[in-house]
């Protein structure tokens, strides 16, 4: 492992610093700042010439910032000859906009792709993509993680007798069930019509959640907007407590306090994306997914399966 190197740009250090920790390596000495006029400037300060060189850098808020970040890295480690660079990218930013679902609208997730790729990145490890078929949109290698085990291990820790999973929508069956698999618990869909980007407007409940502690799992929540709604509509349904477990929190706008004020007891989320909890949001709960990325990036430094990090996951 001594030809491994952990980097990160300022996205997520915190995550940077906890995989390095279960790796025990030390993260590497790289100056990321900017310019007066606002210019990122990027400096690697140690050797890493033939060095397996892996970038923490989830595309979070500020998107563009943390993206433009995570390309200059890139470029800068090529030119400085290290041997293989894998951009670590817990959180792919710009997910949402993998097809041409309008007249004149870009398919901005393969951009991204392409810019990754040109940038100089050999391979990509990612977790929880919006939509699984954006591995298709790379050239190179990627490896998709599944947040469902950290969630399932301190669920599982819960202990609820009569639980049932809902996604929030039609397209979130596959991973709904999935948890509904692991967790022995049954299967409920909120069928919902999207007015705008930002909301929805539920329809029907499909499967039974009265009188049964429900799960609403989700791969992202923005502004918490579907995901109050999807809560709401469960409780009028004779829900009991209702819970949501989100694998990545992007909780932009009045996120902090529509979850607040909803009927959610409790909001489980991972740390891909950092999170300052608001003093009035006592709800949200975070979990760490750095042992499991740190074990990634171990298998594969040593050319060993990623894929059996997920056997028995079926979405």
């Amino acid at each position: 492992m001594n030809k491994l190197m952990v980097v990160s740009g300022n996205a997520n250090p915190k995550l940077a610093k906890e995989i390095c920790a279960c790796l025990r390596v030390k993260l590497g000495d790289v100056l990321v700042g900017r310019f007066s006029e606002g210019e990122i400037r990027i400096k690697v300060n140690e050797d890493v010439r033939g060095k397996d060189v892996f970038v923490i850098q989830p595309t979070c808020p500020p998107v563009n910032d943390n993206l433009m970040e995570l390309l200059i890295l890139l470029d800068a480690l090529r030119r400085a000859s290290a041997k293989r660079i894998t951009a670590v990218i817990p959180y792919y930013g710009y997910a949402r906009q993998d097809r041409k679902d309008q007249p004149r609208v870009p398919i901005t997730a393969k951009l991204v792709a392409n810019l990754l790729d040109n940038a100089g990145a050999d391979r990509v490890l990612t977790m929880d993509l919006h939509a699984g078929q954006i591995q298709g949109f790379f050239d190179i290698p990627v490896d998709h993680l599944f947040a469902i085990n950290v969630f399932v291990e301190y669920i599982e820790r819960m202990k609820f007798d009569n639980l049932v999973v809902v996604s929030p929508d039609v397209g979130g069956i596959k991973m709904a069930r999935a948890y509904a698999k692991r967790l022995s618990a049954a299967l409920a869909i909120v069928d919902k019509r999207r007015i705008s980007p930002e909301k929805a407007e539920v329809m029907n409940i499909l499967g039974e959640v009265k009188d049964r502690d429900a799960l609403i799992v989700d791969d992202l929540a923005a502004t918490g907007g579907s995901l109050v709604e999807a809560a709401s509509a469960i409780k009028k349904a004779g829900a009991k407590n209702i819970y949501a477990a989100i694998s990545h929190g992007v909780l932009s706008g009045n996120a902090n306090e529509n979850i607040a004020q909803s009927v959610i007891k409790e909001l489980f989320i991972t740390d891909t994306i950092p999170f300052k909890p608001a003093e009035s949001n006592k709800k949200i709960k975070v979990l760490s997914v750095a042992g499991l990325l740190a074990e990634a990036i171990r298998r594969i430094r040593k050319e060993e399966s990623v894929s059996s990090l997920f056997d028995g996951i079926t979405q």
